[in-house]
Order: C-alpha cells, then structure tokens, then sequence
C-alpha cells in the first residue's frame, strides 16, 4: 500500500481509502451484518488501509459505531474522517432524499459530540462538511466555529464533501480558499471526468487532496453492470438510465486497448488512472466484501500509468460527447 499527504494536513493516508457509508447502509445491493463489517474494516487495516471515511448519517451513526469498535484500542493506528450536517436524529429518509441540513455552532458542537462517542475517540483527524451549498460555503461563522475545534483539539483539520449529485464545481473550488481546508471530496472516474478535472487542477496548485468516490462509475468498470443488468429501485444505483449504461460500455471498449498493453483489467486501468493524479490523495471504492476490499488494495503497488497513456485516455474523454449531469449517480 502506498500513502499520499491529504493536501496541506501533513496526514497521511492510504491511497486506497475505506468507504465506509456500506457497511450501516443497504444502498449497494447487499446488507452487511455487524461482524462481517469490522472483519472487513479490520482486513483493510491488514492490508494497509489506514484511511477510513464515513459520515454521521450513515445508519444514523451506525458506521461510526462499527468503526469505534473494529479500532478499539487502535486510535493511533488509523486516520478517521466523518461529515455532518444532516439532522437525520428522529427523521425518516424516503428513498434517497436529503435530509434538512445545519451547519450552525449549536448544531456542530452537537454533532462533533455524538460522533466523538460513537467512534470512541476524543479527536477526529478529518472532519467533513456534508454536501453543503453555497451559501454554506460562504458562511464564515461555519469555518470559524470549526476551527476553533481545531483550537480544541478536538479536530486535526477539514474537508468539503460534494454532492449529493456529481457536479459542484464552483463550491468545490470556493471550498479551497478556504484556510484549513485540506481536502475536497468527490465522484470522480475515467468515464466521468467533469468537473473533477478542474477541481483536481485547482487543489493542485492550493495544495488540497482530492478525495475520490464512485471510482468505478457505479460498477460499470468492475463489470458488476452490463446492458442487461437490473437494479432494484432500493439500489443507489437505480438513477443510471439504460442509454448512460450502453454509451459507457462502449466507452470501456475504447479504453481497452490501453488496459491490454498495460497488462491490466479495466478496473485496474479505472483505479490507476485515479492515483496517477497527483492531487488525488485516496480513491474511496465502493465495496461490499472482504475480497473487493483485497481486490482493490493490490492496486496500490506505486507503478502507475505513464504520461503517455494519461495523454490518450484524456484524448479519448475528450472525443465523448459531453454528458448530462442529470443523469448521473446521486452519491452519498
């Protein structure tokens, strides 16, 4: 497993960081039990995973609970990140519908306190805006309350998670002006390159990490999504319209011959092109087994793809025709 530094937090972390919104959440096609998910937290940890994201939502806190008791007595061992601001306590989420949002100092202390105790820690290294808008973006009673955490100690430093939808672009770039915003998070992969191009750009020369999810465009490069697939309705997949699968599958067929000479399947191709960017700081797969969590790790082994295959696949991306923003995965 290699590391990358999480923009200017000085943290580092894995390349290949642990998702961890699927093991509280039925949202992939498959529920997890209790003990099989620290068995799969504890075997990222043996495979040397040290970067584990959640969010406070996840479960209604379920995630982080599962987190605090895999790592128990391991705090120093493993970098954790968690967002906020969904008042999810006593609600009930229809479907995938967002919740009423709160980014207010009563609010954040209230959440910060919950995490803390369900994660059994007194310190969060990554602390996280949950898909906030714009206004939120430029609210500074927000960023002054949550560096005074930092003050605290009770914080190391920040990110800006986008979404729900891809997209966000100008929250994502106004996020990195500010100060101690270290990371910015969001659906990123060889298929969808809009707007994570300029966000990767940006943190580049500000000197944040880019924090990757959806990497393998809902599963259309693992191969779990063919044109003849069906996703159940329940499924966070489901908004993937039959036209965007075809058009991607053809796109995969492009991409191909670059995998071969490269001896690589196309999620290899998929997950090498992601951290051979060097904004990217983790790449965040979905995954809902031990085996995808192994699967996923050994490719981090420091060979990535060379300038010259970067130059091609942009070339490719760049003779798609562009794609609807609409249309795309809304991710957690």
């Amino acid at each position: 497993m290699k590391y990358k530094t999480l923009g200017k937090s000085g943290i580092k972390v894995s390349e290949i960081g642990f998702g961890a919104w699927t093991i509280a959440l039925d949202w992939w096609g498959k529920k997890i039990e209790d003990d099989e998910a620290k068995r799969m937290l504890r075997r990222a940890y043996d495979l040397g995973i040290n970067f584990f994201e959640t969010g406070d939502m996840y479960g209604k806190g379920k995630s982080e609970k599962l987190i605090g008791e895999a790592f128990k007595g391991m705090r120093s061992d493993i970098v954790i990140s968690t967002k906020y601001g969904y008042e999810f306590e006593g609600a009930q989420q229809i479907g995938h519908s967002e919740l009423p949002q709160r980014f207010d100092p009563l609010f954040t202390e209230h959440a910060l306190e919950k995490s803390l105790e369900r994660l059994q820690t007194d310190y969060i290294d990554v602390y996280g805006l949950h898909n906030p808008k714009m206004y939120h973006i430029k609210d500074d009673v927000i960023f002054h309350t949550l560096d005074n955490k930092i003050n605290e100690g009770k914080i190391n430093t920040y990110q800006v998670a986008l979404g729900p939808a891809i997209g966000w672009t100008q929250e994502g770039l106004e996020a990195m002006n500010r100060k101690n915003v270290s990371a910015v998070q969001t659906v990123y992969n060889i298929l969808e390159q809009t707007p994570g191009n300029e966000l990767i750009e940006a943190a580049e020369r500000k000197n944040v990490g880019i924090l990757v999810r959806v990497p393998d465009a809902s599963g259309i490069l693992t191969g779990k999504v063919s044109a003849d697939t069906k996703i159940d309705e329940k499924d966070h997949r489901s908004v993937r319209k039959g036209e965007w699968v075809k058009a991607s599958l053809a796109k995969v067929e492009q991409l191909r011959p670059i995998a071969n000479r490269n001896g690589l399947n196309i999620t290899e191709l998929a997950i090498k092109f992601i951290i051979s960017k060097r904004a990217v700081s983790s790449v965040l797969p979905t995954v809902i087994s031990t085996e995808e969590i192994e699967m996923f790790s050994a490719m981090s082994d420091g060979k990535y793809l060379s300038s010259q295959d970067m130059r091609e696949i942009t070339d490719l991306y760049n003779s798609w025709p562009p794609y609807e923003i609409k249309s795309t995965i809304q991710a957690a």
